[in-house]
């Protein structure tokens, strides 16, 4: 806890020349200096940090910093409004504690130690980036005729790591400009520049531009060494500094030995628990990732090996048999294979990514081959797409459709997959995304996105959610949906139903997450139905097939294709020849009452109530409900409140009864996955329960005879009973669940007593003994009286 000093306190302080903290005087005026302003319109306060060498000219950016401790120095007294009558007010300068700063900078903007080595290989890049455009216009720059490379030495001994570029180097001036004053970019100075001298006209890979890349060398190095010679001074300097010290020292190289031609040299010297970056084999591992297409050459100094023959001492007993043996054979020497170790180095990049190339010169091999080796994948891809978007966005991207879904069941809702490498200026940035460039349901798209322009955070770790960010997962989309489109036009219709096989689901989660791109999902979608049980169809297939009168497109939901196909609903749409779509996947229904309808064509679910086939016949109509209204009625007194009502039904023809459900109630299938969920609703249940609609068929032998019983004595308890069965039969047929399976099971038990004994029972007895009928045993037959059997 930070005591608040008074006013006359730090006053009494400041006219004593300056600040004591830490035994140590704070001079009045720093490079790193603070201020406090607050946003027009928003009374919330923000710390704001210069990020430059002094503060009279410093333009202000956004910095958050917590809990460092501030002090400040007087600038000047003036009369405020808000103190009291004729008190002067003095205002400070904000001046912070560069190490807790440090701190702060090196522990808090990186959530991966191993982002050191992107972040200081960046660098590198952009030394000789700069250093190949100023010999455009200053070729005298490389005289030195060195290689424009990078490399990478380790001793995993002694914890060191040494990273060397040949590149434009800095003098004495540019170590403290650039490594003395925290964020302060020598490379966003040099785009400024470019900009300013109009030259940047050429294809520019800068890649930083926050000046705080380089500090991140302190997250694995207690101390830090940095050995440059510019091609503009004649002398080397080396700056050093350590990881818990707010100074750093700057010193002249005398040390021949040490000389570089031109360049940077880069030592770092770990932590105790970070030596393990010091493995080669870990060193290339890094390279590959995330600077793989860094536009320079990057070696690293890797230990190798090769086979040769060497002579083995000969055991002296066998020495001595060989000599006996001498006279009758020449003796061979003996010799074994060994490997023979050594050190040397090896390129650990490629800088000619893929997707920078023309896409009419790129291969499918190669596109195969690049899918394999990036993602780990041993199948070919179904397909891909090798694009370059310019206008307000310019990125290139190469994407693929994969052969087989992720065999983790739960990535089909994770959207945080690793199917998307982000590269800004050939530097990987990430491959862990929150649906910032897919949407979930297309996380199965793998691919490698490269763009100049994505707006990123200082650690170059989040992308920022931002304009350009929305415009660039607009166009990813589209081509996505185009890749799988193609898939669709392909001469094999294999390959879709692969496709459809491993990702069909993506696609129906797309219909209830993605509203704007229905028209792109809907053409894509398969199903089965009830003219194909075999092969899936799509809609236009549908739509294609449909009748001319036809005006909608008809489903219905089941658990199964068999269950679908045998549902009492499709009775007389299948005896009309108009076919249904069979939803069987859980996600199905769902998917369908999102997408609503179809090329104008509403969908419709069969198993609702009111469902008009374009039949109707209102004379014949009236003549039925005249029949059979006082029947409704009495069945619907008894049923009481298990349905919302009973009418006439228009869908059956060779069932008695079916259960509809209401128009905005759930369908069987839908009330069977909602009972289905870890926490339902059990008040929901209830009520859409109510709203099932009992429909009968009056032409059924079963609904004539209730109707005559109904006329003749309504109070028949026998016909009372079979209304139950009829309802707890038509319950089961029609996809629902029974209240009470024990129940159902007792009626059918009863039923079948009924019917063995030839009579309909007043009540649900156990049959009487003497009414069972008799039961014959058969005689056991002796050999010898096996030609004339008894009964």
């Amino acid at each position: 806890m930070h005591r608040v000093v008074s006013r006359r306190a730090v006053s009494a302080i400041l006219r004593n020349g300056g600040v004591r903290h830490r035994n140590s005087a704070v001079p009045l005026s720093s490079s790193n200096t603070f201020h406090q302003s607050a946003d027009e319109g928003n009374k919330e306060k923000k710390w704001y940090s210069v990020l430059a060498a002094g503060s009279s000219n410093a333009t202000i950016k956004p910095f958050n910093v917590r809990n460092v401790p501030i002090v400040g120095s007087r600038l000047e007294s003036t009369s405020a409004a808000h103190d009291a009558p004729g008190l002067p007010a003095e205002k400070y300068q904000y001046q912070a504690e560069v190490s807790r700063l440090m701190d702060l900078i090196v522990n808090s903007l990186y959530s991966n130690k191993e982002v050191f080595l992107r972040e200081l290989v960046s660098n590198a890049s952009d030394a000789l980036d700069k250093l190949r455009f100023l010999s455009v216009t200053e070729p005298d720059l490389l005289k030195d005729a060195v290689d424009l490379d990078i490399r990478i030495q380790t001793d995993k001994d002694n914890g060191i790591i040494t990273i060397t570029d040949t590149g434009i180097g800095m003098t004495r001036q540019e170590l403290v400009d650039c490594l003395g004053t925290i964020a302060q970019s020598g490379t966003a100075k040099f785009l400024k520049a470019l900009k300013e001298s109009k030259d940047a006209g050429a294809d520019s890979n800068l890649i930083g531009q926050f000046g705080v890349g380089f500090y991140s060398a302190f997250l694995v190095s207690e101390r830090v060494e940095v050995s440059t010679k510019s091609p503009k001074s004649d002398k080397q300097y080396v700056w050093e500094g350590e990881a818990n010290s707010s100074s750093y020292t700057i010193r002249e190289e005398t040390d021949p030995s040490k000389h570089i031609p031109r360049g940077t040299r880069l030592t770092l010297y770990l932590k105790r628990d970070d030596k393990g970056f010091a493995h080669p084999e870990r060193i290339q591992r890094l390279v590959q990732n995330y600077s793989q297409f860094v536009s320079f050459p990057i070696y690293t100094w890797q230990e190798k090996g090769y086979t040769k023959e060497v002579e083995v001492d000969e055991d002296p007993a066998e020495a001595k048999k060989d000599d006996q043996d001498e006279k009758t054979e020449p003796k061979k020497k003996k010799t074994k294979t060994v490997v023979e170790k050594y050190w040397d180095w090896e390129l650990t990049n490629e800088t000619q990514p893929l997707w920078l190339r023309n896409p009419k010169e790129v291969t499918t091999e190669e596109y195969n081959e690049f899918h394999k080796k990036t993602f780990n994948e041993y199948l070919e891809p179904l397909a891909s797409s090798h694009f370059t978007t310019e206008g307000e966005v310019e990125f290139r991207s190469v994407l693929y459709v994969p052969s087989i879904a992720p065999t983790a069941k739960d990535d089909i809702v994770n959207p945080k997959t690793k199917n998307i490498r982000l590269y800004v200026k050939r530097v990987f940035i990430s491959d862990d995304f929150d649906g910032e460039l897919f949407p979930r349901y297309l996380s199965f798209i793998k691919g490698v996105v490269d763009s100049n322009d994505l707006p990123l955070n200082v650690s170059r770790e989040i992308l920022q959610e931002s304009r350009i960010v929305r415009i660039m997962r607009k166009r990813l989309v589209r081509k996505a949906f185009d890749m799988i489109l193609g898939i669709t036009m392909s001469e094999n219709r294999d390959d879709y139903a692969r496709f459809w096989e491993n990702f069909g689901k993506h696609l129906k989660l797309g219909c209830i997450e993605d509203r704007e791109n229905h028209k792109r999902i809907a053409p894509l979608l398969r199903f089965f139905s009830s003219q194909s049980e075999e092969d899936m169809i799509s809609f236009d297939e549908y739509v294609e097939n449909m009748k001319p009168d036809q005006k909608d497109i008809y489903y219905i939901a089941a658990d199964s294709v068999t269950s679908a196909k045998n549902a009492p609903f499709l009775e007389k749409l299948v005896e009309k020849d108009i076919e249904v779509l069979f939803l069987v996947d859980p996600i199905d229904e769902v998917a369908i009452q999102n997408l609503k309808s179809y090329k104008e064509k509403n969908f419709v679910d069969i198993s609702k109530e009111d469902l008009d086939l374009g039949d109707k016949n209102e004379e014949k109509e009236k003549e039925i409900k005249q029949e059979f209204g006082q029947t409704c009625e009495w069945i619907k007194k008894r049923l009481g409140d298990k349905v919302a009502s009973v009418q006439i039904s228009s869908r059956l023809s060779t069932s008695p009864c079916v259960l509809a459900s209401g128009k905005f109630g759930w369908s069987a299938n839908m009330e069977r996955l909602m009972k289905a969920q870890t926490v339902g609703d059990t008040s929901s249940l209830e009520f859409m329960r109510s709203r099932r609609v009992f429909e009968i068929n009056p032409d059924h032998p079963i609904i004539q005879t209730l109707n005559a019983a109904c006329k003749s004595n309504p109070n028949d308890e026998e016909a009372l009973r079979a209304v139950d069965l009829l309802y707890d039969a038509a319950l089961v047929s029609s996809g629902f669940t029974p209240e009470s399976p024990a129940q159902l099971g007792g009626k059918i038990y009863e039923m079948m007593g009924m019917a063995l004994s030839g009579r309909w029972g007043t009540s649900a007895q156990v049959v009487p003994p003497s009414h069972v009928p008799e039961t014959f045993e058969a005689e056991v037959v002796e050999p010898a009286e096996a030609g004339s059997p008894k009964l």
